[in-house]
């Protein structure tokens, strides 16, 4: 063998090993669509006759409350209830609720102007909200979310169906501003590796989860399992929720919202850093060595494979021959087969299909989230979240 075909055959293995990732990446985006996962089929039955309340905990929220409030106001639902607990706003989010409440009595406002030392602060926001609910169903969503008019309906209707405790939604991530285009998809995804829909939802899971920016529950399953008293200073209280109703003997389901919801995340990339970093850190259950696992994946899946599997197209052509020729189909494999993983992802994600090519950046963007919330925990460095510091200690 030539030196050209020595190499070529080295950086094949890698290539190989790519074609056999992004299949099986692609082969359990098939079985997780193929299980129903869409809010949408909600929207083929009437749900039930039912009062809903929903709470809105809000620090801060000025750039996003109003457009919240006005899609709530629009739901497609009889009995319905707004809670919007402003928590220690020190902007205009106060006046924007204030005036949507003086023109319409299903918009309650409730100012909140501290916190207990050892609660969460939207943990004891969504306290209070929760505390003035009078619904069957008792919905908790994210100031910076935007649903469509059917989303209440369809959500009770599958929550109905379903007959679960807990309702969560995959929200459609709004990616405008260039960290969120770039970042966003990838940070989704690495998050859904660790919690696959799909095996959330059967009755045999082996792991819980759950979306903060919509939790919708039976308000006897919310009241049996204690309430945000039960979670009051879990930093990721969607995830807590999750076990406590699962260790109850509930059940939790997680659909994809499929249009019917959509949230813009953070306002600059400076909160948007620090909002993965703290979901990834909660999310391993703040263990360094799982986050530093799987900030170096991010690095082999962004970087490193796709670069072997260039190297392997580049050098086969050169070498020639029959290992040449096998660098390169499996080189060429390994791009198309990401590719087509990638592109399927972002669809199902409602993100256009060219922001596939930012890929490489948003690998490198999660490797350095998930590297700071390591450094965090072991370093003692405070974890910044909805106007307070945690100082978080690490897990084995």
């Amino acid at each position: 063998m030539t030196t050209l075909s020595i190499l070529s055959s080295a950086v094949a293995l890698p290539a190989a090993a790519g074609v056999c990732w992004w299949s099986v990446v692609a082969g359990r985006l098939g079985r997780m669509l193929s299980t129903g996962l869409s809010l949408k089929r909600g929207l083929d039955k009437e749900p039930e006759a039912a009062s809903v309340s929903v709470v809105v905990p809000a620090h801060n929220e000025a750039r996003v409350i109003g457009r919240c409030v006005d899609s709530l106001l629009s739901q497609d639902v009889g009995d319905l209830q707004i809670i919007v607990v402003a928590d220690r706003c020190t902007d205009a989010t106060e006046s924007i609720v204030s005036e949507r409440a003086a023109r319409d009595s299903r918009v309650t406002l409730i100012c909140n102007k501290e916190c207990p030392p050892t609660w969460a602060g939207k943990c004891n926001a969504a306290r209070l909200g929760a505390d003035h609910a009078t619904g069957d169903w008792l919905a908790f969503i994210d100031a910076d979310t935007n649903g469509d008019p059917r989303l209440l309906r369809a959500a009770i209707s599958e929550a109905q169906r379903r007959e679960v405790g807990l309702l969560s939604l995959l929200t459609d991530l709004e990616c405008t501003q260039w960290f969120e285009r770039t970042t966003q998809p990838v940070a989704m995804m690495a998050l859904l590796s660790l919690f696959p829909p799909d095996a959330v939802n059967r009755d045999d899971r082996s792991r819980t989860f759950a979306n903060g920016q919509f939790l919708l529950f039976d308000r006897l399953w919310y009241d049996r399992i204690g309430g945000h008293a039960a979670v009051k200073d879990d930093l990721l209280e969607d995830l807590a929720f999750a076990r406590q109703i699962c260790q109850a003997g509930g059940r939790v389901n997680v659909l994809r919202a499929d249009g019917l919801m959509s949230c813009s995340m953070y306002g600059d990339s400076e909160a948007f850093m620090r909002g993965w970093m703290r979901i990834f850190l909660e999310a391993t259950h703040r263990r360094p060595k799982v986050l530093r696992k799987h900030a170096r994946r991010m690095l082999l899946l962004g970087w490193v494979l796709p670069a072997c599997s260039i190297a392997a197209i580049v050098l086969g052509a050169l070498a020639g021959g029959f290992w040449g020729g096998l660098a390169v189909i499996l080189g060429s494999g390994s791009m198309l087969m990401q590719t087509v993983a990638l592109v399927w992802t972002w669809h199902i994600g409602r993100q256009p299909a060219w922001s596939v090519l930012l890929y490489p950046l948003g690998t490198w963007s999660v490797y350095r989230a998930m590297r700071w919330a390591a450094q965090a925990l072991e370093s003692g460095e405070p974890v910044k979240w909805g106007g307070r510091e945690y100082v978080l200690k690490p897990n084995e």
